[in-house]
């Protein structure tokens, strides 16, 4: 069997991390997988007052490891100490692909999984065997998203175009964004919600076309779709976006193996790395603290990338903390100025792109 392996090549500033802090140290790693990698994450460091089980073999308390869950194609998730390089252990019961993996932002030992059997699956990795599974899309899912305030995950399906929200708190189904009504053939590759909660993107592939649509969460509504504003990237299909941690650039993954990081509101990208056709791009993740994505391929490597750092605007910081607590049905009936209100709710998107080809930034700062 081809061998497969999540190899590190550690690029500033990674690579000058200081390793009694906890992180990784200089050099390259490789980690043996045995089978293509098309989902990663890093998890959160297991608290140091956490309680585990004895076979979870998760690092003991005070040990400040990092975690990397990896999903491969034979529906195994694995999950490695990556400071050590130990495989910790394994989680089985997905009977597809699985297709993207993400640890919510609340610090606990909770992974989400989507797969190509169909679900998506909540292990609490601090009991092994605890798995809640949420079954309703018709086909493969393709990506999967979780909210800043950890209370909705979103969901896509490749060929049912279905954009699904449920409840991480009840583990129901909420609503469908797309309903799944248009009958133009499309794929849906992947989505992710901005740091703040307040926008979910999601991009799709069509013929020789790619967009992504801008939604909001709360009200269902799509705020914005960009298609013209890519037209010398169309023949790469989406594999993977993702938001900066600050939430000011977005990262795309097409299937050449290129990284991509756009800025909404601007024309063209602010980084583009080299394509390389013989490994297909697959999936792609932000360094919690900004400045590095780290992206996976289908030959079994992952890869890690400096990228743009901006300084946010105070008015950019503003939305965020004001949104990260404050949903849009909350925010609508306050006495605010309509174009103060648009900002807050992301409805001025449209009209910032319309004038994104001019040299006016006034209407965007973040």
């Amino acid at each position: 069997m081809r061998a497969f392996s999540v190899s590190f090549v550690l690029d500033a500033p990674l690579a000058h991390r200081d390793s009694q802090n906890g992180d990784i140290d200089r050099g390259d790693k490789s980690f043996s997988c045995g089978q293509p990698v098309w989902g990663l994450a890093f998890g959160p460091r297991p608290p140091k007052s956490a309680a585990v089980s004895r076979p979870t073999r998760i690092p003991p308390k005070g040990n400040n490891s990092l975690l990397l869950a990896t999903g491969l194609e034979n529906g195994m998730i694995k999950i490695w100490n990556v400071l050590s390089g130990e495989a910790v252990f394994n989680l089985y019961g997905h009977e597809g692909v699985v297709r993207d993996l993400v640890f919510p932002q609340n610090g606990t030992l909770t992974l989400i999984s989507s797969s190509r059997d169909k679900t998506l699956r909540i292990w609490d990795l601090a009991h092994v065997g605890k798995v809640q599974v949420l079954s309703g899309h018709k086909d493969w899912i393709s990506c999967c998203s979780v909210s800043s305030d950890c209370s909705m995950i979103a969901s896509v399906g490749r060929f049912d175009r279905m954009v699904c929200l449920w409840s991480l708190r009840s583990y129901t189904f909420m609503r469908n964004l797309s309903g799944g009504t248009n009958k133009t053939l499309y794929l849906l590759s992947s989505c992710d919600f901005s740091p703040d909660g307040a926008l979910l993107a999601t991009a799709a592939f069509r013929g020789s076309s790619w967009w992504i649509d801008l939604w909001d969460p709360y009200t269902a509504e799509k705020l914005a779709t960009l298609t013209d504003y890519f037209e010398d990237y169309g023949q790469n299909q989406i594999s993977a976006i993702q938001f900066s941690p600050n939430g000011l650039h977005l990262g795309i993954v097409t299937d050449d193996r290129a990284l991509r990081i756009w800025e909404p509101g601007k024309r063209g990208m602010v980084m583009q790395t080299k394509a390389d056709r013989s490994s297909n791009g697959l999936c792609c993740k932000y360094h919690p603290q900004g400045g590095v994505v780290a992206t996976g391929t289908r030959d079994g490597h992952v890869r890690f990338w400096g990228a743009p750092r901006t300084v946010p605007s105070l008015r950019h910081l503003c939305r965020s903390i004001l949104r990260d607590s404050v949903s849009t049905h909350q925010m609508e009936p306050l006495p605010l100025p309509k174009r103060i209100l648009e900002y807050l709710t992301y409805r001025n998107i449209p009209d910032r792109l319309k004038t994104c080809y001019s040299s006016d930034e006034e209407d965007w700062e973040g």
